[in-house]
């Protein structure tokens, strides 16, 4: 079994905009929920999006994988979870996408890697910024 060293939750809720004509949330939208979620995720160790930037890194997509199970529709409310099973060399998040009664969506992963922003060599270990931020997260088991 892979091991969950933080998990976080959003709160999603299908606009209208986010739907095909027949009313079912087009394929591509369910990365957006996933960063919603992952976005959480890394605001509870204090390495969001500027937090990386000003600590001189990037941290772009390098793999995806998506299943789909059911079909979201416009109007209904989900909850993303996103759990970090990945993080010493290169972070990698899995993720459900359930309706209100439980009901599984959506699964997938995103692999990302950290990037020096200033020469944009890809590190092959993560960062100590990162390392410092998350691991007294990690040792309370959250």
């Amino acid at each position: 079994m892979t091991p969950v060293f933080l998990r976080a939750t959003a709160d999603i809720e299908v606009a209208f905009h986010e739907c095909d004509p027949m009313g079912v949330v087009w394929h591509g939208n369910y990365l957006r929920y996933f960063e919603a979620a992952r976005n959480v995720l890394f605001r509870g160790v204090n390495y969001d999006f500027q937090d990386m930037k000003e600590c001189g890194h990037v941290w772009p997509v390098v793999d995806c994988q998506l299943r789909f199970s059911y079909p979201a529709r416009y109007g209904m409310k989900l909850v993303c979870s996103a759990e970090l099973i990945e993080w010493e060399n290169r972070v990698k998040v899995r993720y459900e996408l359930r309706d209100p009664k439980g009901l599984r969506l959506c699964k997938g992963t995103t692999v990302q890697v950290a990037v020096d922003a200033a020469s944009g060599e890809m590190l092959f270990v993560s960062p100590q910024s990162f390392r410092d931020r998350l691991l007294p997260h990690i040792k309370q088991g959250l």
